[in-house]
């Protein structure tokens, strides 16, 4: 009998350490699990430890061996869960670098356009200037005569005639001076109906010297009265010259009714004479113009901050023809 209960005694420490070596596995093994599963893997260990001192059956191994293949399914599902959002993210990130090289590419193809654009609107600016100067050199031997009535000349031969006469008796000039009307109309706007304001006429001369010389003479007269109009004659101004001088229209109406001498200098200027000195340096409050569309264009427009992808060196910029260029359709 005392043999007996010793060999059981010697199996028990082997079988124990046995245990204690499968314990000490899977709590190496629960260590490396992720930190969602710390809370579990700490209750396990407890577990485990709570038993060191008490026999375990084949159950308690079987029902840890359960919760070990639970954890390890559990771990394995999160993984493969975080691959997924890991090659989602990979995906979302490439796809943003996309993006982002896309905007860029807008943006520095928008900054080509809109420094063609300022420079088409430059050149057309350049272009509208040189176009006004032709137009009024073209205009520079006529005149326009303000204040006869519509039909006054039916009864003339021709326009021209009928203003030579006019200006011959209103005007008290020699015989001996020869006109040389070239041509006369009425200005080309549709007929005004009885009662409004009439068409002005314009006279044109074949010499700006006779030209200058008639007009020299109105003026000294400051017009002439013709059937109980006033009339006056000025220089036939290109459209968008005349703008311009008509918006000292309110400033002239205020200097007339003072008595306050003036003069409207070509293009666009206003020469004031009072109490019979010319003054310089009054304060006056400057209306500020109306912004231009190319004066929009520089104020919106993009600037980039800081160096842009690729570029190390800087490259003069091609001109607004060869960058317009990208936008020509092809001759396929």
């Amino acid at each position: 009998m005392s043999k007996g209960k010793n060999a059981r005694k010697s199996q028990k420490p082997d079988r124990h350490d046995r245990e204690s070596t499968e314990r000490g596995k899977l709590d190496a093994k629960l260590a490396v699990l992720d930190s969602e599963l710390n809370r579990t893997t700490v209750g396990a260990e407890s577990s485990l430890k709570s038993r060191d001192d008490e026999p375990q059956s084949s159950l308690n191994m079987a029902n840890l061996e359960t919760i070990l293949t639970e954890l390890r399914d559990f771990r394995q599902e999160n993984s493969e869960n975080l691959n997924e959002i890991k090659n989602e993210i990979k995906v979302a990130n490439n796809r943003i670098d996309h993006a982002e090289n896309r905007i860029q590419e807008a943006e520095e193809r928008l900054q080509l356009v809109e420094r063609a654009t300022m420079e088409l609107s430059e050149l057309q600016k350049r272009l509208e200037t040189r176009l006004v100067e032709q137009e009024g050199r073209s205009r520079r031997e006529n005149i326009r005569i303000h204040g006869l009535k519509e039909g006054g000349e039916d009864g003339a031969g021709s326009v021209a005639d009928f203003i030579e006469k006019l200006l011959r008796e209103k005007l008290e000039l020699p015989p001996s001076l020869s006109i040389q009307i070239e041509r006369a109309h009425r200005a080309l706007v549709a007929r005004p109906s009885p009662g409004t304001r009439a068409r002005s006429i314009v006279v044109k001369f074949t010499s700006f010297r006779i030209k200058e010389e008639i007009l020299k003479k109105a003026w000294e007269k400051r017009g002439f009265l013709y059937e109980g109009n006033k009339v006056f004659l000025d220089h036939d101004y290109a459209p968008e010259v005349l703008k311009k001088r008509r918006e000292y229209a309110e400033a002239k109406r205020v200097l007339k009714e003072k008595n306050i001498g003036f003069q409207t200098p070509f293009p666009a200027k206003m020469r004031v004479f009072y109490e019979g000195e010319t003054k310089r340096g009054f304060p006056v409050s400057v209306i500020k113009p109306t912004e231009s569309s190319l004066e929009k264009i520089r104020h919106l427009t993009w600037k980039t901050s800081g160096a842009q992808k690729g570029s190390t060196t800087k490259e003069t910029l091609p001109g607004y023809k060869q960058r317009l260029q990208s936008f020509r359709r092809s001759q396929d």
